[in-house]
Parts: C-alpha cells; structure tokens; sequence
C-alpha cells in the first residue's frame, strides 16, 4: 500500500484530481482540516519520541528562558 497527500487552494483543481484517481480505480477520501492536523501532530510525536528521560522541571524552565527572548 502506497499513498499520497495532496494540497491546492484550488476546490475544481482538488475535484479534478479527485476525479481522475477514481476513473483509474484509485481509492480517494479527502480530509478535513481537523484530520491533517491530527496527523501532522501525530507524525511531530513520534519523530520526537527519543526514549530518554526528561526531567520535566527542566524542561519548563527552558521553555519559560525561551519565551523570554
């Protein structure tokens, strides 16, 4: 299984598209803005998963340093 993410501002463009994917036997579904955001959020965890152990205190207090530049 393969797949493919699409994006244009362009509804008739995206229709088109969406058309000839199905005239070619090709299984479409289109995503809500919701959907890609979730799994854009997922694909973020996951590349950011290390494994290692975060001090949480740490890790505030940098976040804290940061948003004061």
């Amino acid at each position: 299984m393969e797949g493919v993410i699409l994006h244009t501002k362009s509804g008739k463009d995206l229709n088109l598209i969406l058309k000839l994917a199905r005239k070619m036997g090709i299984s479409v579904r289109r995503l809500s803005r919701e959907e890609i955001e979730d799994f854009c959020l997922a694909a973020a965890i996951s590349e950011g998963r290390t494994g290692e152990y975060v001090n949480t205190k740490s890790f505030i207090d940098e976040l804290r340093d940061v948003s004061k530049d």
